[in-house]
């Protein structure tokens, strides 16, 4: 495993967290959307709900995609594949254009950020950031060097619930925390078409799953400084279903699974010397904490959510960009080069490959 930022564990909680996620904070921002799959869907459904913000433009490859989603969400400007130009390219040649949000597949995020970044705009990346470390830090350099907003986008870290967490962890109410345990699984019936299979996508369970329990080590105590990693991987050599362990210099360990194979709780649980937390809800999106301290009885804490969610991290990009900040404290660049550098000794355990690893011009 690559060297790690020295941070701590803390909570990454808004400077404003009373605010309701849909009032303007300063200018509104035009977005560009850059696919338009289902969490591109999604996540346009919650901006639209943000008083600052406007969805101005979509790109697809096929004009008549990007076309049936302009009208769906109102979006002013629709790009498809013309006169030898990719619809981003097109986007983003789009002098209008102030923010884009990347939802492609995870082997082609590097690619269109960069051209985004090279164009001006600021980015919103969806999770993972890249395939691999190196390329997550020829973006961050990018971002660096153009002065532009950058951010990868992990959700949850936003929300309330997973706040309040990470806020309880590092209070000291549960003593000491010495263990983590977190799993996300479902069955994907295999489809060597489907995005989430495809080894030309950057497909499997790590880098679309593993990055929600990850987050639950990584907000209550830090970068670990070992990592030990099983999975199963299918005959194209993408990983079905992965265990990670991880070791810290204080002796806490972490617990980490991940299934695209089998149903599973999807809980979290953070275990201290004084007490312990527990999710009910899926650990990406918890709608209750159970908490308890020593023996008592547990009280539970509970949670609703604007929209579907991502109103969170919207609030925060577009907060970000109106105060010239080029990244977000809440989800901030260390711990995505961080997290890609786990990644990348997981699957080196694994023996997960992708074409991305392959140094370009090569």
């Amino acid at each position: 495993m690559g060297s790690m930022s020295k941070h701590i564990a803390r909570p990454w909680l808004f400077s404003q967290e009373d605010q309701d996620p849909r009032a303007a904070t300063g200018k509104t921002l035009r977005w560009g959307f850059i696919a338009t799959g289902g969490i591109a869907n999604t996540v346009a459904g919650d901006l639209v709900q943000l008083k600052d913000a406007e969805l101005y433009a979509v790109s697809s490859r096929r004009q008549e995609t990007a076309d049936a989603f302009a009208a769906t969400h109102g979006a002013r400007k629709a790009y498809g594949d013309d006169g030898g130009m990719h619809g981003y390219q097109r986007l983003l040649a789009d002098d209008a254009v102030d923010v884009v949000y990347v939802a492609t597949p995870h082997a082609q995020h590097y690619e269109v950020a960069k051209a985004a970044l090279e164009a001006g705009k600021h980015v919103l990346c969806e999770k993972a950031l890249t395939i691999n470390a190196r390329e997550a830090t020829e973006l961050v350099g990018l971002a660096r060097e153009r002065k532009l907003f950058l951010m990868e986008a992990m959700w949850s870290r936003f929300l309330p619930s997973m706040q309040r967490a990470f806020a309880i962890a590092a209070s000291g109410e549960l003593g000491e925390v010495k263990w983590v345990s977190a799993d996300l699984g479902f069955p994907a019936p295999y489809d060597p078409t489907a995005r989430i299979w495809s080894p030309a996508d950057g497909g499997g369970a790590l880098l679309d799953l593993t990055i929600y329990p990850l987050l639950w080590a990584w907000g209550t105590l830090g970068a670990p400084q070992s990592v030990s990693a099983v999975g199963t991987l299918n005959s194209d050599g993408v990983d079905s279903q992965n265990a990670l362990t991880l070791g810290y210099d204080n002796g806490a360990i972490a617990q980490l699974t991940s299934s695209l194979l089998a149903h599973g709780p999807r809980c979290a649980s953070v275990a201290g010397t004084g007490g312990f937390l527990q999710t009910h809800g899926s650990i990406n999106n918890p709608r209750e904490l159970h908490i308890r301290t020593g023996w008592d009885e547990p009280r539970v804490e509970r949670f609703d959510v604007v929209g579907v969610g991502y109103c969170y991290e919207l609030r925060e990009v577009t907060r970000c960009i109106q105060q010239g900040l080029t990244e977000s404290p809440v989800m901030p660049w260390d711990d995505s080069l961080d997290t890609m550098r786990l990644f990348d000794g997981v699957r080196s355990q694994l023996g997960v490959r992708y074409a991305n690893d392959q140094p370009r011009g090569v």
